[in-house]
């Protein structure tokens, strides 16, 4: 970077820079703007900043062409004349350190959590299930809680409802809420989200936050990327649900920093509007506490989507950094959107930003950024600064060759299958754990049980300790609500 405390997005119609400083880089910010505008570029231009700052990146890769941070650019054409009208940027083309993940393992590391760590409230909001079938799926978590049964994966969950409704005593004084009716709509709804392939989510090795805030080894900030080309289109409630999930993780294992000179983490948010779409109230109340007080813990959340109203206002309150590439107003309605976005700006005395919005050319836009004191600066017109890494997927080969080079490889690669509720609630059958593969198949959906052995061996073992240490840790209080953002509401969420 040209200057260390400077995040330089662009240059202004002047050629000079137009930047924020880094430690407000934590204030949050926001990437808007219609299809085709210049938003991934952007998006791609400040995971670089953070980077070069040795702060870490996660970001989903909506389109599947962010992972061209992973190679050095190669700027012709109009890219190369706009890096030459920038004499400041000092681009030298350069690969970033990626990781790559996938939900469903197969373009990057397998992205895996575990029921017990998502919690009732997040699995509710993804099944979207009424108030009595929550209470039901409450009541069951607790019972989960109470008797030191580990839900994992889908499995043990079914089994668990299943075994509660052969045994409707152990739900003790909450009884009541489990009926027969909620039992099998959980039940079904259980089975919609297998069918989406949901299932590849939980599980083991669950991922460890550590592992995303590990630099590289050459002091730069690890870029994590999400494949999230197939989960968004296949799947968005679950893409959206594990990025609320994500951020409640990171706001209670996160200790407090205070005013620091730069970020811990940045987290960019793409197709935003999926985080917020058909939300329970109680869950949105939540969130935008927790991106509220979330920057105390060093971490910025960068949301990018179309418009700014695909937010609530409560969070747009909260942005610092507004990057807003060209809109288009055709109706009405569309006319009143795009006045709403230029009075979000502080105006500007050189020009008008309602009538410049329409007339912002790709790669161009309009940056409302923060002074030193945290206070917000004229909105400016700016030129976005190319990324010195490639504008553009990678190939298969490059894909496949940066998975083999990860710090991660091997690590997570393998699934592992431990005791937990589904194997626990086989003994009590009488079933005897080995037999367990054998059980399993006659049931729909219901899978084998992986090779327990070989799952604790080899590079997998320094999970299989932090695991088993979490699950005795279990032990010591089992009267436990666990649901997203837990500190919240009063109750501090144990880690299994």
């Amino acid at each position: 970077m040209a200057d260390s405390q400077q995040m330089l997005i662009g240059a202004g119609p002047d050629g000079q820079p137009v930047g924020q400083t880094l430690r407000l880089g934590n204030r949050h910010g926001l990437v808007a703007g219609a299809t085709g505008t210049g938003k991934t570029v952007t998006l791609q231009r400040l995971a670089e900043l953070f980077s070069d700052a040795g702060v870490a990146v996660f970001a989903a890769d909506i389109k599947g062409d962010l992972c061209g941070l992973g190679a050095a650019g190669n700027p012709q054409g109009k890219v190369a004349e706009r890096i030459a009208g920038m004499p400041w940027l000092h681009y030298t083309p350069q690969a970033y350190p990626v990781t790559l993940w996938d939900v469903y393992g197969q373009s990057g590391h397998p992205l895996r959590t575990t029921l017990s760590e998502m919690g009732p409230l997040l699995l509710g909001s993804l099944l979207e299930l009424t108030d009595s079938q929550q209470s039901a799926l409450y009541a069951a978590f607790k019972v989960a809680d109470r008797e030191g049964l580990l839900l994992l994966d889908i499995k043990d969950l079914k089994a668990l409802l299943n075994y509660l409704r052969d045994h409707p005593q152990a739900l003790g004084e909450d009884s009541a809420l489990m009926t027969t009716g909620s039992s099998q709509a959980l039940l079904r709804r259980l089975a919609v989200l297998e069918q989406q392939g949901a299932e590849a989510l939980f599980g083991e090795p669950a991922l460890q936050l550590e592992d995303i805030l590990q630099p590289a080894s050459d002091g730069r900030g690890r870029i994590h990327l999400l494949d999230a080309s197939r989960l968004v289109h296949e799947a968005p409630k679950v893409y959206a649900t594990f990025l609320l999930w994500l951020l409640a993780e990171l706001f209670e294992q996160l200790p407090e920093r205070g005013d620091a000179d730069k970020p811990l983490l940045a987290l960019f948010f793409d197709e935003a509007h999926l985080l917020f779409a058909d939300t329970p109230k109680a869950l949105q109340d939540r969130l935008e506490q927790v991106v509220r007080l979330v920057r105390s813990k060093g971490v910025g959340v960068y949301f990018v989507t179309q418009s700014p109203s695909d937010l609530p206002d409560n969070v747009l309150a909260q942005l610092g950094l507004r990057i807003q590439h060209g809109l288009r107003a055709f109706t009405s309605k569309e006319q009143k959107s795009l006045k709403a976005v230029a009075d979000g700006f502080r105006p500007n005395p050189a020009f008008d930003a309602l009538t410049v919005l329409t007339e912002l050319g790709i790669g161009e836009a309009l940056v409302g950024t923060l002074q030193d004191k945290g206070t917000p600066e004229m909105v400016r017109r700016v030129l976005v600064a190319p990324p010195q890494s490639r504008i553009g997927p990678l190939t298969v080969n490059e894909r496949s060759a940066l998975l083999a080079q990860s710090p991660l490889a091997g690590r997570y690669d393998k699934a592992v299958d431990r005791e937990s509720a589904y194997e626990m609630l086989l003994a009590r059958k009488g079933a005897a754990p080995e037999g367990a593969e054998e059980s399993a198949a006659a049931e729909k959906n219901e899978g084998g049980l992986a090779d327990l052995a070989g799952g604790f061996l080899g590079s997998l073992a320094g999970q299989a300790v932090k695991s088993a240490v979490r699950q005795a840790a279990n032990q010591i209080g089992r009267e436990l609500v666990r649901g997203l953002m837990g500190s919240l509401l009063g109750n501090g969420k144990k880690r299994r």
